[in-house]
């Protein structure tokens, strides 16, 4: 197994980067910056420069805030972090000596912002740390990857923060567990950080989206945390306060790869992790169907047709039970699948053609 990088190796504890969402003023800064434990956290983020995505929104501070950051690292000791997504921002910020620039995800979908990003980081000693795109693309992610080594940038890192989807889930942004670890098994030796404030879009799921990631072996957390997080100016929801941080890291279990359980909890962990989504998937799909037999129950209370039409049912039978034998499934399991789906659609149906009698 590839060795990680040795960046990563410099703390002795996992890496836990934490700090507001953006930048709002010098004393949010300090307040932050003083509340946050520092046992627990050893880099201090902020977003400088925020890439919104609609214009008349907040947009960050900009350069003022990279003086607040370096004032956080000369009173507090922690090293400091910020997105950067042109050569204007790299040249700012490695004006301001900061530590950690990462790669946010709406950049990392362009290989011409992420090779601009690079040259202008040639030969850093930075860590720098690389977003999922917010497309589920793992040749992408692994290509902005593949630019800055190009650009002799050594300290390198991937940020998993879950992929944009149409569909309303209980994520903000999917995470999409599997492409991140096919990234991990593609490139064992770039240390993965995993941003649970973005997948989840609320403080309610942080710790368990956490948990998960170290049940996989991930190297550290990003997550936000803002001493007034109601009041933050950007992804209030998201943000938690220093204690609840602390709480959370203090409580997470962490996978050894030298126990001799890891390989099992690893794998295990993954599996479950492949079932819920799928789970969650199938649900999705029969709210879709559900929604289809509504429509189907509009037209039919239009056009005064019975609810139930038993050709058709035979032939939804008939059809499930020969899919199911080729995808390997009884046909004692696809009779009581199909039998409980068609039963919720006729319920919807008839409620449809019930309400004008109940009004």
């Amino acid at each position: 197994m590839s060795q990680k990088l040795n960046w990563i190796k410099e703390f002795d504890k996992p890496l836990a980067i934490a700090g507001p969402c953006s930048a709002e003023s010098e004393k949010q800064m300090m307040e932050i910056a003083e509340q946050l434990n520092k046992d627990y956290v050893q880099v201090f983020r902020a977003g400088i420069w925020k890439p919104r995505t609609k214009p008349n929104c907040f947009e960050g501070v900009g350069a003022i805030g990279l003086n607040w950051l370096k004032k956080v690292k000369d009173e507090f000791g922690f090293k400091i972090a910020t997105e950067v997504a042109n050569a204007s921002h790299v040249k700012l910020a490695l004006e301001y000596d900061v530590d950690y620039l990462w790669i946010g995800a709406r950049s990392t979908v362009n290989p011409f912002t992420v090779q601009e990003i690079a040259e202008a980081l040639r030969d850093t000693k930075k860590v720098v740390l690389v977003k999922n795109p917010v497309n589920p693309d793992l040749e992408l992610w692994m290509g902005a990857i593949e630019r800055l080594q190009q650009q002799n940038i050594q300290n390198l890192g991937a940020i998993h923060r879950g992929f944009s989807t149409y569909k309303k889930t209980k994520y903000r942004n999917n995470p999409q567990w599997q492409i991140a670890l096919d990234f991990m098994n593609k490139m064992p030796e770039i240390p993965m950080v995993c941003d649970p404030s973005h997948i989840c879009g609320n403080r309610e799921g942080i710790f368990d989206v956490s948990q998960q990631a170290y049940n996989f072996e991930y190297d550290g957390l990003m997550i936000e945390s803002h001493h007034q997080p109601d009041e933050a100016w950007s992804d209030a929801k998201q943000q938690i306060t220093p204690d609840r941080l602390l709480e959370i890291l203090r409580k997470i279990e962490l996978r050894k790869s030298d126990d001799e359980d890891a390989f099992y909890h690893s794998k295990i962990n993954h599996l479950r992790n492949e079932i819920d989504e799928t789970d969650q998937g199938i649900l999705e799909t029969i709210a879709q169907r559900m929604k289809i037999a509504s429509q189907i129950g509009e037209l039919k209370k239009e056009h005064n047709v019975a609810v139930f039409q038993p050709d058709r049912w035979k032939q939804i039978k008939d059809n499930s039970v020969q899919q199911g034998e080729k995808l390997g499934l009884s046909e004692e399991f696809i009779d009581k699948l199909v039998r409980a789906i068609h039963q919720e659609s006729i319920s919807h149906q008839n409620q449809i053609m019930n309400k004008e009698n109940s009004n």
